[in-house]
């Protein structure tokens, strides 16, 4: 490699050291765990300098045959504007290969995104913060290991793709929360360790009052805890999550290629991401 140039490798274990490096610049969140999820889950790549230095990281994390969520896009500021950027997405949609394609937009990424197809389909909003003092509801209990195959199908059925490999690795991670009336799981939530402390989602449900009580049900046994929640504007809960110390720290454009209808207003709900990055 000559001096100067950029090269694009296969994203493997050894870089997550360069990938947590890379996200502090930009300020994100995200231990080396939280990089290790997501690569478990995905297919990716790295771009390196003529030192071996980590300049530009992109994941793909597909979601059956259905889908793929682009993640984890990243280029190192001394690197701009060099066409990186679109080198590292070009290398996505071949590890995508014919699935449609999601991703939330930063600002500083939403131009390139639009020149190379992706439309706006929503807004994402990031809640985090301190909780306040909540009591738990009783319509909720924890899930068990056996609740998970009806977990998988009731967020097949909210998000319209097969999602599988996320469940067992938010099972791997954290815990879940369920809803049961009349003997079946009617909605579900999750939470696990991310960044600065935990992150509660998905959420999944079919109206905005069990949205409220599974992370009332998280929260109630955090007070004080550091929280986060990602919801989509439309969910209504976004006021209510200010309400309860969870305060609007930015977010993203929800993004889609080919376009589409933007979140699936169907029954069950998502009412919170797994985090920006998985959808």
């Amino acid at each position: 490699m000559q001096q100067g140039e950029i090269e694009l490798q296969t994203f493997g274990p050894d870089h997550i050291e360069g990938a947590v490096a890379l996200s502090r610049q930009e300020n994100w969140p995200h231990r080396p765990q939280d990089w290790q999820m997501a690569l478990q889950l995905s297919s990716g790549a790295v771009a390196l300098d003529d030192r071996g230095r980590v300049t530009g990281t992109i994941l793909v994390t597909p979601y059956g045959r259905d889908c793929a969520m682009i993640n984890m896009v990243i280029v190192d500021r001394n690197a701009r504007g060099k066409g990186l950027g679109r080198r590292l997405m070009e290398q996505a949609f071949a590890l995508a290969e014919n699935r449609p394609l999601r991703l939330v937009a930063t600002a500083d990424g939403m131009p390139l995104y639009q020149k190379l197809g992706f439309v706006p389909s929503g807004t994402i909003l990031q809640h985090q913060g301190s909780v306040a003092v909540l009591d738990a509801p009783d319509v909720v209990e924890a899930a068990s290991a056996d609740d998970l195959p009806e977990i998988k199908a009731l967020d097949r059925d909210a998000y319209g793709v097969d999602r599988e490999a996320l469940i067992d690795a938010l099972a791997e991670r954290g815990q879940f929360a369920v809803i049961r009336r009349a003997g079946a799981i009617e909605a579900y939530a999750a939470i696990r360790p991310f960044g600065r402390g935990e992150v509660i989602g998905p959420v999944i449900a079919g109206t905005a009052v069990d949205a409220r009580a599974l992370i009332s049900f998280f929260a109630a046994s955090r007070s004080g805890a550091f929280l986060r929640v990602d919801t989509d504007s439309r969910t209504g809960i976004a006021g209510w999550l200010v309400e309860i110390g969870l305060a609007h720290v930015g977010g993203g454009v929800a993004m889609d290629r080919p376009a589409k209808n933007g979140l699936e207003q169907v029954r069950p709900k998502v009412y919170a991401l797994a985090n920006q990055a998985l959808g």
